[in-house]
């Protein structure tokens, strides 16, 4: 009775448990050059929580974000974002852990494609091995 559904998806990159720690309505820095510059989470797709409770991400995950400073065109616009950094500390599989200094987001389209054509600072490892169109412009992975 509870074994797998037939159509169900899998997929090809193992997703290591990661602290969530990114809610809504949390200031992210933008790390990619699109022109924005900072973002507020407002929802976070996939997310299937308690009643009542706020959505909350990690690194690696798809959030929409309102764009809050930036180029005047881009302010006030509802675009999709992939977290790349968080302060929270990530902890591997192999035991060690690692926080960066800041919470950031990359810009990208509806199928995956980042909108900046380079990110400054450096990425997660968790975020490079999902999205890894974002993986090639990043100029640090760590």
């Amino acid at each position: 009775m509870g074994g797998r559904r037939s159509g169900a998806k899998t997929s090809s990159v193992f997703r290591t448990r990661i602290t969530k720690s990114l809610q809504t309505s949390t200031i992210l820095t933008v790390a990619d050059n699109s022109g924005a510059k900072l973002a507020k989470i407002i929802a976070v797709k996939g997310y299937h929580g308690r009643l009542n409770r706020y959505p909350k991400a990690c690194v690696g995950d798809l959030v929409i974000v309102s764009i809050k400073k930036g180029n005047p065109d881009l302010r006030k616009k509802i675009l999709k974002a992939v977290i790349v950094r968080q302060k929270k500390e990530i902890r591997r599989l192999d035991g060690s852990r690692i926080s960066f200094e800041d919470n950031a987001c990359c810009i990208v389209a509806d199928d995956g494609d980042p909108k900046g054509s380079r990110v400054s600072g450096p990425i997660a490892r968790e975020a490079a091995d999902l999205w890894p169109r974002l993986s090639n412009i990043a100029s640090l992975i760590i």
